[in-house]
Protein backbone atom coordinates (compact mmCIF):
# COMPACT_ATOMS: atom_id res chain seq x y z
CA UNK A 1 0.00 0.00 0.00
CA UNK A 2 1.49 3.04 -1.21
CA UNK A 3 1.75 5.85 1.64
CA UNK A 4 -0.35 8.96 1.45
CA UNK A 5 0.81 12.19 0.48
CA UNK A 6 0.17 15.13 2.47
CA UNK A 7 1.42 19.09 1.55
CA UNK A 8 1.46 21.52 3.93
CA UNK A 9 1.50 25.19 1.89
CA UNK A 10 3.37 27.77 3.86
CA UNK A 11 6.93 26.79 6.41
CA UNK A 12 5.84 29.62 9.10
CA UNK A 13 5.07 28.26 13.09
CA UNK A 14 1.44 26.90 11.81
CA UNK A 15 3.04 24.72 8.67
CA UNK A 16 5.96 23.65 10.33
CA UNK A 17 4.29 22.55 13.26
CA UNK A 18 1.67 20.95 11.10
CA UNK A 19 4.61 19.29 9.75
CA UNK A 20 5.42 17.94 12.93
CA UNK A 21 2.54 16.80 13.53
CA UNK A 22 1.29 14.99 10.78
CA UNK A 23 4.98 13.08 10.99
CA UNK A 24 5.05 11.99 14.03
CA UNK A 25 1.61 10.61 13.47
CA UNK A 26 3.17 8.54 10.63
CA UNK A 27 -0.11 9.98 8.76
CA UNK A 28 2.18 10.10 5.25
CA UNK A 29 5.10 11.60 3.49
CA UNK A 30 5.27 15.46 3.96
CA UNK A 31 6.05 18.23 1.84
CA UNK A 32 6.02 21.20 3.03
CA UNK A 33 6.22 24.55 0.89
CA UNK A 34 6.91 27.92 0.79
CA UNK A 35 7.90 30.86 -1.34
CA UNK A 36 10.87 31.16 1.02
CA UNK A 37 11.91 27.87 -0.16
CA UNK A 38 15.10 28.14 2.02
CA UNK A 39 12.51 28.48 5.07
CA UNK A 40 10.54 25.19 3.40
CA UNK A 41 13.88 22.98 2.93
CA UNK A 42 15.50 24.20 6.28
CA UNK A 43 12.60 23.03 8.44
CA UNK A 44 11.83 19.81 6.32
CA UNK A 45 15.54 18.94 6.76
CA UNK A 46 15.57 20.03 10.30
CA UNK A 47 12.30 17.70 10.97
CA UNK A 48 13.70 14.87 8.63
CA UNK A 49 16.79 14.78 11.63
CA UNK A 50 14.18 14.46 14.18
CA UNK A 51 12.58 11.26 12.81
CA UNK A 52 15.56 8.80 13.82
CA UNK A 53 15.02 10.20 17.60
CA UNK A 54 10.98 10.08 17.76
CA UNK A 55 10.72 7.08 15.58
CA UNK A 56 8.56 8.25 13.00
CA UNK A 57 9.21 6.81 9.30
CA UNK A 58 7.84 9.76 7.24
CA UNK A 59 9.99 11.55 4.62
CA UNK A 60 9.67 15.30 4.70
CA UNK A 61 10.50 17.65 1.92
CA UNK A 62 10.54 20.75 2.11
CA UNK A 63 10.37 22.85 -1.28
CA UNK A 64 9.44 26.31 -3.20
CA UNK A 65 7.92 24.18 -6.13
CA UNK A 66 4.30 23.12 -7.15
CA UNK A 67 5.65 20.15 -9.06
CA UNK A 68 6.80 18.67 -6.03
CA UNK A 69 3.41 18.95 -4.67
CA UNK A 70 1.71 16.59 -7.10
CA UNK A 71 -0.95 14.21 -6.08
CA UNK A 72 -1.15 15.00 -2.57
CA UNK A 73 -4.05 13.28 -1.22
CA UNK A 74 -4.64 16.02 1.42
CA UNK A 75 -3.30 19.98 0.88
CA UNK A 76 -3.16 21.98 4.47
CA UNK A 77 -3.16 25.91 3.24
CA UNK A 78 -1.21 27.67 6.04
CA UNK A 79 0.11 30.45 3.54
CA UNK A 80 -0.96 34.35 5.01
CA UNK A 81 -0.06 36.60 6.70
CA UNK A 82 -0.37 36.08 11.08
CA UNK A 83 -2.46 38.80 13.37
CA UNK A 84 -0.66 41.23 15.65
CA UNK A 85 -1.72 42.91 18.51
CA UNK A 86 -5.25 45.40 17.56
CA UNK A 87 -5.76 43.21 14.45
CA UNK A 88 -8.57 41.24 13.62
CA UNK A 89 -8.96 38.55 12.04
CA UNK A 90 -10.65 39.93 9.10
CA UNK A 91 -8.10 42.69 8.74
CA UNK A 92 -6.18 40.34 6.99
CA UNK A 93 -8.46 39.74 4.44
CA UNK A 94 -7.05 41.22 0.75
CA UNK A 95 -3.73 40.16 1.55
CA UNK A 96 -4.43 36.64 2.35
CA UNK A 97 -7.08 36.70 -0.69
CA UNK A 98 -4.11 37.39 -3.19
CA UNK A 99 -1.69 34.62 -1.38
CA UNK A 100 -4.68 31.77 -0.88
CA UNK A 101 -5.25 32.68 -4.66
CA UNK A 102 -1.54 32.13 -5.96
CA UNK A 103 -2.00 28.53 -3.44
CA UNK A 104 -4.61 27.60 -5.11
CA UNK A 105 -3.00 27.83 -9.12
CA UNK A 106 -0.35 26.14 -7.56
CA UNK A 107 -1.98 22.88 -5.88
CA UNK A 108 -5.63 22.74 -8.03
CA UNK A 109 -3.44 21.13 -11.27
CA UNK A 110 -1.12 18.87 -9.85
CA UNK A 111 -3.61 17.72 -7.13
CA UNK A 112 -6.83 18.02 -8.72
CA UNK A 113 -8.23 14.72 -6.30
CA UNK A 114 -6.70 16.37 -2.88
CA UNK A 115 -8.69 16.89 -0.33
CA UNK A 116 -8.31 20.57 1.03
CA UNK A 117 -8.01 22.15 4.48
CA UNK A 118 -7.89 25.83 5.07
CA UNK A 119 -6.50 27.81 7.78
CA UNK A 120 -5.23 31.29 6.62
CA UNK A 121 -7.69 33.56 8.16
CA UNK A 122 -10.06 35.18 8.07
CA UNK A 123 -11.46 31.85 7.86
CA UNK A 124 -14.52 31.51 6.66
CA UNK A 125 -13.96 33.66 3.89
CA UNK A 126 -10.73 32.28 2.54
CA UNK A 127 -12.68 28.77 3.11
CA UNK A 128 -14.86 30.27 0.76
CA UNK A 129 -12.58 32.24 -1.73
CA UNK A 130 -10.21 28.37 -2.27
CA UNK A 131 -13.88 26.30 -2.92
CA UNK A 132 -14.36 29.41 -5.66
CA UNK A 133 -10.86 29.74 -7.10
CA UNK A 134 -10.41 25.93 -6.94
CA UNK A 135 -13.82 24.49 -8.84
CA UNK A 136 -13.31 21.60 -6.14
CA UNK A 137 -16.37 19.93 -5.02
CA UNK A 138 -17.76 21.67 -1.88
CA UNK A 139 -17.08 18.27 0.49
CA UNK A 140 -13.60 18.11 -0.46
CA UNK A 141 -13.10 22.01 1.05
CA UNK A 142 -13.06 22.30 4.67
CA UNK A 143 -12.06 25.59 7.34
CA UNK A 144 -10.09 24.56 10.12
CA UNK A 145 -11.65 26.73 12.92
CA UNK A 146 -14.47 24.75 15.08
CA UNK A 147 -11.94 21.65 15.82
CA UNK A 148 -9.76 24.43 17.21
CA UNK A 149 -12.32 26.83 19.10
CA UNK A 150 -13.75 23.65 20.57
CA UNK A 151 -10.47 22.26 21.82
CA UNK A 152 -9.32 26.03 23.27
CA UNK A 153 -12.97 26.01 24.97
CA UNK A 154 -12.46 22.25 26.33
CA UNK A 155 -9.08 22.99 27.70
CA UNK A 156 -10.66 26.21 29.35
CA UNK A 157 -13.19 24.06 31.01
CA UNK A 158 -10.59 21.34 32.43
CA UNK A 159 -8.40 24.62 33.62
CA UNK A 160 -11.51 25.70 35.55
CA UNK A 161 -12.76 22.14 36.90
CA UNK A 162 -9.04 20.62 37.42
CA UNK A 163 -10.48 17.86 35.73
CA UNK A 164 -8.85 15.62 32.58
CA UNK A 165 -9.46 17.53 28.95
CA UNK A 166 -9.82 13.51 27.71
CA UNK A 167 -13.21 14.20 29.58
CA UNK A 168 -14.06 17.13 28.26
CA UNK A 169 -16.21 17.52 25.67
CA UNK A 170 -17.09 21.05 24.02
CA UNK A 171 -18.89 22.87 20.52
CA UNK A 172 -18.50 26.03 18.96
CA UNK A 173 -20.22 26.42 16.02
CA UNK A 174 -20.23 29.13 13.72
CA UNK A 175 -17.23 31.78 12.14
CA UNK A 176 -13.95 31.27 13.37
CA UNK A 177 -14.30 35.29 14.90
CA UNK A 178 -15.21 37.02 17.58
CA UNK A 179 -18.96 36.31 16.96
CA UNK A 180 -18.72 32.33 16.94
CA UNK A 181 -21.14 30.15 18.98
CA UNK A 182 -19.57 28.10 22.26
CA UNK A 183 -22.67 26.18 22.88
CA UNK A 184 -22.70 25.63 26.83
CA UNK A 185 -25.91 23.23 26.62
CA UNK A 186 -23.77 21.01 24.70
CA UNK A 187 -20.43 21.08 26.59
CA UNK A 188 -20.19 18.29 28.65
CA UNK A 189 -17.34 16.41 31.35
CA UNK A 190 -17.89 12.66 31.30
CA UNK A 191 -21.57 13.74 29.41
CA UNK A 192 -22.28 15.54 32.26
CA UNK A 193 -23.26 18.69 31.65
CA UNK A 194 -21.04 21.74 32.74
CA UNK A 195 -24.29 23.66 33.56
CA UNK A 196 -24.35 20.84 36.82
CA UNK A 197 -20.49 21.71 37.42
CA UNK A 198 -19.67 25.33 36.88
CA UNK A 199 -22.08 28.22 37.99
CA UNK A 200 -23.33 30.48 34.96
CA UNK A 201 -20.33 33.40 35.61
CA UNK A 202 -18.07 31.16 35.40
CA UNK A 203 -19.54 29.57 32.43
CA UNK A 204 -19.86 32.86 31.26
CA UNK A 205 -16.05 33.42 31.40
CA UNK A 206 -15.39 30.36 30.13
CA UNK A 207 -17.27 31.20 26.88
CA UNK A 208 -15.90 34.94 26.68
CA UNK A 209 -12.19 33.49 26.91
CA UNK A 210 -12.93 30.99 24.12
CA UNK A 211 -14.39 34.19 21.76
CA UNK A 212 -10.87 35.56 22.32
CA UNK A 213 -8.34 32.77 22.87
CA UNK A 214 -6.65 33.45 19.39
CA UNK A 215 -6.49 37.24 20.45
CA UNK A 216 -5.17 36.89 23.96
CA UNK A 217 -2.62 34.49 22.52
CA UNK A 218 -1.75 36.98 19.97
CA UNK A 219 -1.82 39.88 22.71
CA UNK A 220 1.36 38.14 24.36
CA UNK A 221 3.40 37.15 21.80
CA UNK A 222 3.47 40.30 20.21
CA UNK A 223 4.87 39.28 17.10
CA UNK A 224 2.29 36.77 15.96
CA UNK A 225 -0.50 34.25 16.66
CA UNK A 226 -0.95 31.17 17.98
CA UNK A 227 0.45 27.59 16.09
CA UNK A 228 0.79 24.83 18.49
CA UNK A 229 -3.05 24.54 18.87
CA UNK A 230 -4.03 25.19 14.96
CA UNK A 231 -1.98 23.24 13.87
CA UNK A 232 -2.75 20.14 16.02
CA UNK A 233 -6.65 20.80 15.10
CA UNK A 234 -5.18 20.99 11.65
CA UNK A 235 -3.67 17.64 11.82
CA UNK A 236 -6.70 16.04 13.97
CA UNK A 237 -8.91 16.75 10.63
CA UNK A 238 -6.28 15.63 8.20
CA UNK A 239 -6.06 12.21 10.60
CA UNK A 240 -9.70 11.95 10.19
CA UNK A 241 -9.69 11.96 6.59
CA UNK A 242 -6.68 9.87 6.04
CA UNK A 243 -7.71 7.13 8.00
CA UNK A 244 -11.71 7.13 7.16
CA UNK A 245 -12.14 7.78 10.83
CA UNK A 246 -15.56 9.51 10.38
CA UNK A 247 -14.66 12.26 13.09
CA UNK A 248 -17.39 14.36 14.37
CA UNK A 249 -15.44 17.25 14.69
CA UNK A 250 -16.74 21.05 13.83
CA UNK A 251 -15.36 22.73 10.65
CA UNK A 252 -16.12 25.64 8.53
CA UNK A 253 -18.26 23.38 5.70
CA UNK A 254 -20.45 24.13 2.90
CA UNK A 255 -24.24 24.38 3.94
CA UNK A 256 -26.95 24.27 1.34
CA UNK A 257 -29.66 25.24 3.25
CA UNK A 258 -28.44 23.27 6.65
CA UNK A 259 -29.25 25.82 9.82
CA UNK A 260 -30.89 28.04 7.15
CA UNK A 261 -27.62 28.62 5.63
CA UNK A 262 -27.55 28.92 1.69
CA UNK A 263 -24.45 28.26 -0.53
CA UNK A 264 -21.47 29.08 1.86
CA UNK A 265 -18.91 27.96 4.36
CA UNK A 266 -19.34 28.23 8.15
CA UNK A 267 -18.31 26.08 11.74
CA UNK A 268 -20.58 23.33 11.96
CA UNK A 269 -20.77 19.55 13.37
CA UNK A 270 -19.81 17.68 10.47
CA UNK A 271 -19.04 13.82 10.03
CA UNK A 272 -14.93 13.89 8.74
CA UNK A 273 -13.68 10.83 6.59
CA UNK A 274 -12.63 9.83 3.05
CA UNK A 275 -15.36 12.00 1.72
CA UNK A 276 -14.33 15.10 3.27
CA UNK A 277 -17.50 16.29 4.67
CA UNK A 278 -19.49 13.21 4.79
CA UNK A 279 -22.44 14.89 6.75
CA UNK A 280 -23.53 18.08 8.11
CA UNK A 281 -25.25 17.28 11.64
CA UNK A 282 -27.81 19.71 12.80
CA UNK A 283 -28.10 20.20 16.28
CA UNK A 284 -31.02 21.74 17.82
CA UNK A 285 -30.57 25.25 18.65
CA UNK A 286 -32.65 27.44 21.60
CA UNK A 287 -34.03 30.93 20.14
CA UNK A 288 -30.71 33.06 21.68
CA UNK A 289 -27.81 30.42 20.37
CA UNK A 290 -29.92 31.00 16.71
CA UNK A 291 -29.66 34.58 17.36
CA UNK A 292 -26.24 34.29 18.29
CA UNK A 293 -25.34 31.86 14.81
CA UNK A 294 -27.20 34.04 12.24
CA UNK A 295 -25.33 36.99 13.68
CA UNK A 296 -22.17 35.01 13.06
CA UNK A 297 -23.21 33.97 9.56
CA UNK A 298 -24.18 37.93 8.89
CA UNK A 299 -20.64 39.09 9.85
CA UNK A 300 -19.55 36.46 7.27
CA UNK A 301 -21.70 37.19 4.42
CA UNK A 302 -20.95 40.67 4.25
CA UNK A 303 -17.05 39.71 4.41
CA UNK A 304 -17.57 37.36 1.71
CA UNK A 305 -20.04 40.06 -0.62
CA UNK A 306 -16.98 42.23 -0.42
CA UNK A 307 -15.01 39.61 -2.12
CA UNK A 308 -14.67 40.43 -5.25
CA UNK A 309 -14.33 37.09 -7.08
Amino acid sequence: MSRKKITVVGAGNVGAHTALWLASKELGDVVLIDVMEGTARGKGLDLMEASPVEGFDSNIKGTGDYKDTANSDVVIITAGLPRKPGMSRSDLINTNLGIVKSVIEGIAPYSPNAHIIVVTNPLDVMVYAAWKLSGFKPNKITGMAGALDSARMRAFIAMELNVSVEDVQALVIGGHADEMVPLKRYSTVSGVPIGQLMSAERIDAVISRTKTAGGEIVGLLKTGSAFYAPSAASAEMAEAIIKDKKRVIPCAAYCSGQYGVNGMFIGVPVKLGAGGVEKIYEVELDDAEKKAFDNSVSAIKKLIDDLKI
